[in-house]
């Protein structure tokens, strides 16, 4: 597995070529609450130099570890681009690409990731014990779980201090 795809203009034909390969899965460095990489970033691609420019056109996946929106559990999606096309300005010798098809897998992340949406779909429902909305008001409704060493809402806690009480 590479770090990089890099391209090196000296060695690319003028008619072009294929390259194909798997990038290391750290290329992505998302953050710990992010999706997580499964795999690295497979691909598949023609490249070709247009005067100022390098056009890579083919295949892009990799597999990430969502959360899903509803229940909040992990699951597995591939994000799979069949047809993409990058294009990369020429400064130098060699072209690296490996941002830029990095930045291509990224921006096509499911908006609001569904297990019901991912390689092996799971019922994708939400606890219907944590919906207060249009319950009458006789029913009781639980809290939602805490997660455990989640200190994001604490913050929240003392809102009250800056209510105007007069």
């Amino acid at each position: 597995m590479n770090e990089k795809l890099i391209v090196e203009l000296a060695h690319l034909p003028e008619e072009g070529m294929a390259v194909s390969g798997e990038l290391d899965p750290s290329i992505f460095s998302l953050n710990a609450n992010d999706a997580r990489p499964v795999s690295g970033l497979e691909y598949n691609l023609y490249v070709q130099r247009f005067d100022d420019e390098v056009l890579f056109r083919g295949y892009l996946g990799a597999s990430f570890e969502f959360m899903c929106v509803r229940t909040n559990k992990w699951f597995v999606q591939t994000i799979s681009l069949e047809e993409c096309a990058v294009a990369i300005e020429v400064v130098g010798g060699n072209i690296d690409a490996t941002e830029a098809i990095r930045e291509e897998v990224l921006i096509n992340f499911p908006t609001y990731p569904k297990c019901d949406e991912g390689d092996n779909p799971e019922k994708c429902e939400i606890d219907e014990r944590y919906l207060a909305l249009d319950k009458p008001v006789d029913v009781e409704v639980n809290d939602a779980p805490s997660s455990e060493g989640d200190d994001r809402w604490s913050a929240l806690d003392g809102i009250n201090q800056f209510k105007d009480n007069k």
